[in-house]
């Protein structure tokens, strides 16, 4: 199928290295839906503070930053190594509860000794095995999403019914290491599931994003270079045929598969800002890549930058939106909110006919 649209997607990571106060996260973020970036990133890992590696917990973090937004997505990295699934998926869903509907996740893993040392419960994985077990991950926190279904809820007050108890269901999933029964604790989510993205660059994360990324990030180490045009590219194809072996239609409102060229951002001055925007616009229209993923190196002077420079050069150049058509994150990247996997087609009388009702 033809992509139904294909607009420019934007969106910018938050990391700061040690910055330990919720205030710099929120005034970014604000800055950032201000330029109508699709969604910002924040990064995180299992390492202490002090090695360059430990940050504030990525997901609590923009929880504080949602009630301070309205429209912007919010994504942080959950490391699915180490972690359960089921306070994963709650986790994930109340942060979509609590921006309306703005949430996504970055699958991460963890192949650190250092960390793994540090839960006590096993040896760290390698990269492989530890990607085979976040896709089962991201299938059954998916599982765990759709374990509600829409109108689950009743609240009746008069009746004391709070759940109709035939709209729960039980996941029973068994993965690497961990089973899960379900039900969620969390009703299902706004965007039903908030969209997942994957850092694909690495071999061993490209199944898990083929076959269960909305977004896929592939890193440019240096944007300047002749080759990095063509590495995406390649790589987009590759994710894009790779989805649809698994039944997927990545070009389609079905089945979606956003690819953004992720790069590194180190702006001084405006001019650089109007440069940055050339080589989007020529990537972009070369359809290199769905959009673009930054990574400021001085995170005030670079996101400033890209708001006040780069993003208005390329509104006026008819690249880039000057609103948020909607107010979901699925809604910024044309994907349709997914069905639920579990509701059931119900014939319901009414009168001397019988209406079928699908859940």
């Amino acid at each position: 199928m033809p992509e139904p649209t294909r607009p420019l997607h934007l969106s910018v990571a938050l990391d700061r290295a040690g910055t330990y106060a919720a205030e710099p996260y929120v005034d970014a973020a604000r800055l950032a839906e201000r330029g109508r970036f699709d969604f910002v990133t924040l990064g995180d890992s299992f390492g202490p503070p002090g090695r360059g590696r430990g940050r504030l917990d990525a997901l609590a973090v923009l929880a504080r930053v949602a009630p301070a937004t309205e429209r912007i997505g919010l994504v942080p990295t959950v490391t699915t190594t180490h972690t359960e699934p089921f306070h994963v998926s709650s986790a994930l869903a109340t942060l979509d509860w609590a921006s309306r509907g703005r949430a996504g996740w970055t699958v991460e893993v963890s192949t650190d000794d250092r960390e793994a040392a540090a839960f006590g419960r096993r040896e760290a994985p390698d990269a492989w095995a530890a990607w085979r077990e976040a896709e089962a991950v991201a299938d059954v926190v998916a599982r765990l999403w759709d374990s509600w279904e829409d109108d689950a809820e009743i609240r009746d007050v008069p009746t004391g019914r709070f759940i109709d108890r035939d709209k729960l269901h039980h996941v029973d999933f068994e993965g690497p290491g961990f089973s899960v029964r379900g039900p969620s604790i969390v009703p299902r989510p706004p965007q039903g599931r908030p969209v997942v993205a994957v850092d694909a660059t690495a071999p061993a994360a490209q199944a898990t994003a083929a076959r269960h990324a909305d977004v896929a990030y592939v890193r440019v180490g240096n944007p300047d270079d002749p080759r990095a045009a063509h590495a995406v590219r390649a790589a987009r194809g590759d994710l894009r045929q790779r989805a649809r072996a698994h039944g997927r239609d990545p070009g389609g409102h079905d089945g979606r598969l956003v690819v953004l060229a992720s790069l590194p951002v180190a702006l001084h001055a405006a001019a650089d800002a109007v440069a940055l925007a050339d080589l989007v616009d020529r990537w972009y229209t070369d359809g290199v890549a769905d959009g673009f993923h930054f990574r400021p190196r001085d995170p005030d002077r670079d996101l400033a930058l890209l708001v006040d420079g780069t993003v208005p050069v390329l509104q006026h150049r008819g690249l880039l939106r000057g609103f948020y058509p909607g107010s979901t994150l699925r809604e910024h990247l044309c994907l349709a909110r997914p069905a639920n996997r579990y509701a059931t087609v119900r014939e319901i009388p009414v009168g001397e006919t019988t209406v079928r009702e699908t859940a």
